[in-house]
């Protein structure tokens, strides 16, 4: 009798993700065509003693009907060879599907993505919001196997944790909420942070009258701080000023034209790719 083997996983193995992951991930899930259930899209990142930082993704179409599961390999490796031209540091680390469970075509999957790196992680981001918030989960895959012969995958769940900077954490809340009335445009962004900077420097203010007059004790390590800001701050003219955020707004004008350029060509490509080829 052949003996059932379970292929031991990494030990020790967690994810990191950054915001703009989900941000993509969202953005696919919300562009996807009507008859589609879920996305799917590869992460793409690098491994650092056993932490898998998961940096950037893209989706792939593919097709589910059954038990049968269909991906366009073909996308895969075109984007995947443009993304590794401009960051030749990202590396595919696993893939990603919406959805809050694991199904049954994600092994099929699983073993597509097993051949392109070592140790792929699956990544399920619950875009429906089932639960009333984005939830995010993170699974490795061990063979089950008969003797030599591979007869499934089993998932086990590992740790994840969405790594944001400081300016960044300010929009992850946003898309962990169910229902958002209004979307902050770049205006009301722009008066946010005009209201922050003026409640410190008025609190800054307030500090230096109070040392001042002699209600609080001089801090030098605080002072230095508030001259070095102080005197970091560049000087402009009036119209040495106007001239810089003239440029500004061209430039800002160009790149938006280009990146609708650029969306459309993508847009034109995809529909002229060729057709999905199955895994089955």
């Amino acid at each position: 009798m052949l003996p059932l083997n379970l292929s031991n996983s990494p030990a020790g193995i967690s994810v990191k993700l950054q915001p703009l992951v989900l941000l993509n991930i969202c953005d696919a899930y919300i562009r996807r065509s009507e008859h589609q259930q879920r996305v799917i899209g590869t992460l793409l990142g690098k491994v650092v003693d056993g932490v898998v930082h998961v940096q950037n993704c893209y989706a792939v179409p593919h097709n589910e009907s059954n038990d049968q599961v269909s991906v366009d390999i073909t996308h895969h490796r075109t984007l995947y060879d443009l993304h590794h031209k401009v960051n030749a540091k990202e590396q595919i680390v696993g893939w990603y599907a919406t959805g809050s469970a694991v199904t049954g075509p994600d092994a099929l999957i699983q073993d597509f993505y097993a051949s392109e790196c070592a140790n792929a992680v699956h990544l399920t981001v619950d875009t429906a919001m089932e639960s009333g918030e984005l939830t995010i989960a993170a699974y490795v895959a061990r063979k089950v196997s008969l003797g030599d012969r591979v007869l499934a995958r089993k998932f086990q769940q590992v740790d994840v944790e969405v790594k944001t900077a400081e300016v960044e954490s300010v929009g992850v809340p946003l898309m962990k909420k169910d229902v958002v009335e209004k979307l902050p445009t770049d205006l009301d962004g722009l008066q946010t942070t005009i209201k922050r900077l003026h409640e410190c420097l008025e609190q800054a203010h307030a500090y230096v009258d109070d040392v001042v007059t002699g209600k609080k004790p001089a801090d030098i390590t605080l002072g230095r701080f508030l001259a070095d800001t102080v005197t970091g701050i560049p000087r402009f003219g009036a119209e040495e000023f106007e001239t810089m955020l003239t440029d500004t707004a061209q430039d800002s004008l160009l790149i938006m034209y280009l990146s609708n350029l650029v969306r459309a060509h993508l847009a034109l490509t995809d529909r002229l790719g060729t057709a999905a080829l199955p895994l089955l």
